[in-house]
């Protein structure tokens, strides 16, 4: 959990959510963390990124066995993905009560609807993680409102 709360400071310093994850396959480690403002891409999620690239380099999709750390409690969206990968067990820092999928909002990984059920550690490292994600918001809410990048001056919508 260290790994994944350096790499979401990395995010942080780039201007994404400081979220940052690490997926164990086997003997294989992949590392991602948020980069939705830096592609822009809104999948680009730091789990959805780690499940990419262990099944880009594993050639499979399946990753059978696997665990997730993340410092955040996952999205749906996540969620979705790692019940469709097969991990076995997710470990995650702080809970997400406006849109954690693992019990705070939803819980995709104990509904009897999916055909796989992920092993849920909550609550590691909760007091950094909750710090870390708290001290990024506090900090952009002091600067001010930002314009979305297609908005800016001299800048129109195209819808």
């Amino acid at each position: 959990m260290r790994r994944a709360l350096a790499l979401a400071a990395d995010a942080a310093r780039d201007g994404d959510v400081p979220v940052g994850a690490v997926l164990m396959v086997g003997n294989r480690t992949f590392c991602a963390r948020n980069e939705k403002e830096r592609r822009p891409d809104p999948t680009a999620h730091a789990e959805v990124l780690a499940l990419r690239s262990a099944a880009a380099t594993l050639g499979h999709w399946r990753l059978d066995g696997a665990s997730l750390y993340v410092t955040k409690e996952p999205c749906v969206m996540c969620a979705g993905a790692m019940v469709a990968a097969r991990i076995e067990r997710l470990v995650f820092g702080c809970r997400d009560p406006k849109g954690g999928a693992a019990g705070s909002v939803l819980d995709v990984f104990r509904s009897a609807a999916v055909n796989h059920h992920v092993i849920v550690v909550a609550g590691v490292l909760e007091a950094e993680t909750a710090q870390q994600l708290g001290d990024f918001f506090a900090a952009r809410r002091n600067a001010g409102p930002q314009l979305p990048a297609d908005e800016g001056p001299g800048r129109t919508n195209v819808l």
